[in-house]
């Protein structure tokens, strides 16, 4: 399997490197490829805190990637919800995904708003 970093990810997404967009590009789109959660973090960390973009357009992009059958994550139901989480909730992509492991797992913290959306998963499930 081979594994993808942020910036391999960053490339692509942005296209701001030619050269290296296309060489992400084709191993994105045509090689069995591994993204972990943290490496999805970053990249929303920087499309949001460095590039500016909204929380929606995050989500909307990184979803669509996603959905590519190329691309192995560890729970792809649980990262979908927190991308969708964090285009609907004045929370960091961080507390998204645990809010989203909240439908499976006890999630404990003392973050009010993280609780509040934790009680809600909990109350769907």
């Amino acid at each position: 399997m081979t594994r993808l970093d942020t910036n391999y990810i960053l490339r692509y997404l942005l296209n701001d490197d030619e050269k290296m967009a296309s060489i992400a590009e084709e191993v994105i789109l045509h090689k069995e490829v591994h993204i972990s959660n943290e490496v999805w973090a970053e990249v929303v960390y920087v499309l949001e805190g460095v590039y500016e973009l909204e929380k929606e357009e995050i989500s909307d992009v990184l979803l669509s990637l996603l959905k590519c059958k190329n691309i192995n994550v560890i729970d792809k139901y649980t990262l979908s919800k927190a991308l969708e989480l964090f285009a609907l909730k004045k929370l960091d992509f961080v507390d998204c995904l645990l809010c989203a492991y909240a439908s499976m797992d006890k999630v404990l913290t003392f973050d009010k708003k993280l609780n509040k959306c934790v009680d809600m998963q909990k109350d769907l499930s």
